[in-house]
């Protein structure tokens, strides 16, 4: 069954439930007012400040950008990006493509204009349909992207190299009949986060879409009442699979523009959210807040969210203890899973296992896992190797890429680079990315093993440890570590406390600066490696 049905069941039953809210407080910063004094504004402010549409409303945009595309000949098949931050119109759009099945293309807000361009052609699209915070990054290559393809510009005040979205929908009827459509149908291509270059194309295929409706509602038990904030960029599977299960049961959304912990929590208790996805540095946040007293959980009505759950990372065990301690009725789960897997779900730990905080869980539903060495071989229990995965949400393939598809599909597994062991019960640990080892001396050092250990310490906001070339040993450990600011912590202070560490896992060097994360909370180990590891290699070079 096509994903499109969800959104047909939903309209024939909750037509007129609201399913979107959108809330920007920026806008209110904007104007120079506190939230509260912004929202006391009544009316015309607030309808800016927040907006909202129903399953009705969601639909027939949806239906007006589908009859748009096929009036300006695209057909089943062609591909149309999507270059947005979080707003209203952004999942209408999504399904308006699919829709006329026709493949959408979210596209990174954070690309450079060579990137957007670089995955335009990648992808082979035809449409390109950006909002007004990539004006410049679009106009830079305009004139070599629209030779062949059409712009549409989601805003106010359309630069003349495109066309209104919101003029020509409005001239487009509100009805439309849904393209024919099966499981085997592609649907959307997903871009890898780039760590290694330039990012990959990743095809998935209705069946794909509709396997992670049925597994974030499997695991999660969304039902019509629960309302799900979602924060993280919807261009990245991670936030919309994980609103894919409000979806398929019809609850509602809400996309909050902004990720302070008063902006989140104020969030939570004025839209009665119960199920919230963060990410690491937004619950460290949080908790920071909150034990700094800047802000104080009575100010929030709070007592309907029943869920806090984790992904996109390897989630430190003292995060959850914390946040225990805060929220002790809360739910808590974290789920693994990659964009070649369709996002998250492919692991998840359940929300009966927080005794196992630590893990990233047992096969999901509709999943297999194994772990393997590098010949392919399971390894025994307890041992490290790498993990692999397979289930009805796996990648068709890398758009345009048999190498790179050959090298992580095989017999149906996609081996996902992560290296991981299994426990005596049958619980997955990650160890780490399988290009982020650490070779020291002929041992293998996993990063995450020192940034967990790392993230014990008070006085550590964030920590990444990355590989850093060593004329003797090959490699030794780093640790570039971000202290909060009301502490005082010196290099000193930190190699005592990393005495409790076997010997050769200590780090050799502790460098205190920012430590850089991409959208979605993973840690840019590419980047840092070459900020700090550049120049060391050229002088090895040079010794040698």
């Amino acid at each position: 069954m096509p994903i499109t049905e969800i959104l047909k069941k939903n309209c024939e039953q909750y037509g007129e439930d609201v399913c979107l809210v959108e809330i920007n407080p920026k806008l209110a910063e904007d104007r120079r007012m506190t939230w509260k004094e912004y929202d006391l504004m009544q009316p015309t402010p607030f309808v800016h400040y927040r907006r909202e549409i129903t399953w009705n409303v969601f639909n027939e945009k949806a239906n007006r950008f589908a009859n748009l595309l096929v009036s300006r000949g695209v057909q089943k098949g062609d591909k149309v990006a999507i270059l947005l931050m979080n707003c209203l119109e952004w999942l209408p759009i999504y399904f308006g493509i699919l829709k006329m099945g026709a493949i959408a293309v979210p596209l990174n807000f954070r690309y450079a204009s060579e990137e957007i361009e670089y995955c335009v052609n990648l992808s082979d699209t035809d449409v390109l349909v950006f909002g007004p915070e990539f004006i410049g990054r679009v106009e830079e290559i305009a004139e070599t992207i629209s030779r062949n393809r059409l712009l549409f510009f989601v805003g106010d005040n359309c630069p003349s190299f495109a066309e209104s979205y919101h003029i020509q929908t409005m001239n487009c009827s509100g009805q439309f009949q849904d393209a024919e459509l099966t499981d085997e149908d592609n649907a959307a291509i997903y871009f890898s986060s780039g760590t290694t270059g330039f990012p990959k194309a990743i095809l998935h295929n209705h069946e794909s879409l509709l396997h992670a409706c049925k597994v974030e509602q499997n695991h999660h038990h969304q039902t019509k009442e629960d309302v799900f904030l979602c924060i993280p960029p919807l261009y990245h599977t991670g936030a919309k699979m994980h609103w894919f299960g409000s979806f398929l049961m019809g609850g509602r959304g809400v996309l909050l523009k902004g990720t302070s912990p008063e902006i989140i929590l104020d969030a939570v208790s004025k839209e009665k959210c119960t199920i919230v996805w963060l990410l690491v540095p937004w619950a460290q946040d949080i908790l920071d807040a909150l034990d700094r007293g800047d802000v104080k959980l009575e100010d929030y009505d709070l007592d309907q969210w029943r869920l806090m759950h984790i992904g996109a990372q390897p989630v430190p065990p003292s995060l959850i203890k914390r946040w225990k301690k805060y929220f002790p009725n809360h739910e808590y789960d974290t789920n693994y899973g990659l964009s070649e897997s369709i996002g998250p779900g492919a692991v998840h730990l359940g929300v009966e296992n927080i005794e196992k905080v630590g893990a990233i869980g047992k096969a999901g539903y509709g999943w297999e896992t194994k772990i393997v060495d590098e010949d392919g071989v399971e390894v025994e229990r307890g041992n490290v190797g790498e993990l692999c995965l397979k289930g009805p949400g796996v990648m068709s393939c890398y758009y345009k890429n048999k190498k790179a598809t050959a090298e992580v599909l095989k017999d149906g597994w996609l081996y996902s680079g992560d290296m991981a062991r299994e426990d005596e019960d049958g619980f997955i640990f990650l160890v780490d990315r399988k290009k982020d080892v650490i070779i020291s001396g002929g041992e293998n050092l996993y990063p995450v093993q020192i940034e967990d250990f790392l993230r014990g310490n008070d006085a550590v906001k964030d920590v990444a440890v990355i590989g850093f070339p060593d004329q003797r040993l090959g490699e030794i450990a780093v640790a570039i570590v971000d202290i909060k600011e009301e502490y005082i912590c010196t290099e000193e202070d930190l190699e005592d406390f990393c005495k409790k560490l076997p010997r050769y896992k200590r780090p050799h060097k502790f460098i205190f600066a920012d430590v850089p994360r991409n959208a979605t909370g993973k840690i840019e180990k590419p980047k840092l490696r070459e900020m700090y590891c550049g120049e060391r290699l050229v002088e090895l070079q040079n010794m040698s």
